[in-house]
């Protein structure tokens, strides 16, 4: 079993590319084989932005599912699913709202910076202020230990972690709390309840936070304990109440590398993009007719490989052999741009060829893919309804 849980979605916004697999799907592929992933369609989010043009939603979501499976992830290994069919998404959402300062929602740092950056649009909506609360909903709904992130949005993690943890303060102090606390204590054995008893007085009367950390690796090794009575015990250990919602950490993904084809950022909005299954005349023919150094008029001119788009493709895709081969020809003239470039191709096709093949099966049979979500769904909504169950419970809300 693994220890952690991983949490990661996406925005449908169609057909992948090269930037999108580089910046998160490698991650996603390399992390199903470490942890428990779950990976979603942030179908829901796609709206805060676009609610005014949602008829491309639909379409966006398969292809980008189609794309994750041609990029490697596993249904066998993650969970794949849609974020609006998994409805307690919405009520989790919905119960942290009534608890939630519109304070701490305007202080999100990406929330002027996105009306900033969209200024076209009228993001003067509740759904768009909130929107950091419903991906705490993302996240708490599934108590994911980790959710892989860049440094941007670190701020949203540490908020999901002062929503839980503002939650579990008002909602965690059930009635017999300490009692039932130490009940479970008692229920670890002797030995190890008495370890458990000093390492809580220590962080408690010390502040020490190494007990601290060896004691959740001491409840962490206990197979036998019910959930409740472990939570109890993580919250007794730290002072509070029983923790409903746990903590996520923020896991530091290195940020895409990727460039587009004219030397910036590859992105859609730059119309500088290599889709995940393009095919493979159209990516040879895009490659081929990227700019180039200015310098380089003429075959016979020499360049310097610090102003060509192309040279920061073979950061990317060439050996250290094929590199140095390009940066001597491109500065003594020794090749042209069209031999330079041909590498790159190479291993741009020899990247998606996987890609294109796996697919193929997705687009001959799309009930394969459906199938697969519906199957993700199924166990999305299990975790959903568990953790669902507790915060009902906790809120006074789970009368028949």
């Amino acid at each position: 079993m693994f220890a952690d849980r991983v949490l990661s979605g996406m925005r449908p916004t169609g057909s992948l590319h090269l930037g999108h697999y580089h910046g998160v799907l490698k991650n996603w592929v390399e992390m199903q084989h470490e942890f428990e992933c779950l990976f979603f369609v942030a179908d829901w989010h796609a709206l805060t932005t676009h609610y005014d043009n949602p008829h491309m939603i639909e379409q966006s979501t398969w292809d980008m599912v189609i794309d994750w499976l041609a990029a490697g992830v596993d249904p066998a290994r993650a969970t794949l699913f849609i974020q609006s069919k998994v409805p307690e998404h919405a009520e989790l959402h919905l119960l942290l709202s009534m608890i939630t300062p519109l304070g701490w929602l305007e202080r999100v740092p990406t929330y002027k910076d996105q009306q900033e950056k969209l200024s076209e649009k009228d993001l003067s909506t509740y759904g768009f202020l909130g929107y950091p609360l419903l991906q705490s909903a993302d996240i708490l709904i599934y108590r994911a230990t980790q959710v892989p992130v860049g440094e941007d949005q670190v701020p949203h993690i540490e908020f999901t972690r002062e929503i839980a943890r503002r939650f579990n303060h008002i909602y965690g102090r059930e009635i017999g709390f300490e009692e039932k606390a130490e009940a479970a204590v008692k229920k670890l054995g002797g030995k190890k309840a008495k370890l458990y008893s000093e390492l809580r007085t220590r962080y408690q009367e010390q502040g020490d936070d190494e007990a601290l950390e060896s004691a959740k690796s001491l409840l962490d090794e206990q197979q036998s304990l019910s959930l409740g009575d472990r939570e109890r015990l993580f919250g007794y250990l730290e002072g509070g109440g029983k923790m409903i919602l746990s903590e996520p950490q923020a896991m530091l993904t290195a940020a895409s590398k990727m460039p587009g084809l004219d030397g910036q950022k590859m992105s859609k909005s730059y119309n500088n993009t290599i889709s995940l299954r393009e095919d493979e005349a159209t990516v040879s023919k895009k490659i081929r007719t990227m700019p180039t150094d200015p310098a380089r008029v003429r075959r016979t001119d020499a360049g310097n490989p610090a102003h060509c788009p192309v040279w920061q493709l073979h950061q990317v895709y060439s050996n250290e052999a094929t590199k140095a081969w390009a940066e001597q020809g491109c500065k003594n003239a020794g090749i042209g741009c069209i031999e330079c470039k041909q590498p790159v191709i190479d291993a741009v096709l020899a990247e998606q060829n996987p890609m294109r093949e796996r697919a193929q099966q997705y687009l001959d049979d799309p009930t394969l893919v459906r199938n697969i979500i519906a199957d993700g769904c199924e166990k999305a909504r299990k975790l959903a309804g568990e953790t669902m169950r507790d915060v009902r419970e906790a809120m006074g809300l789970s009368y028949s």
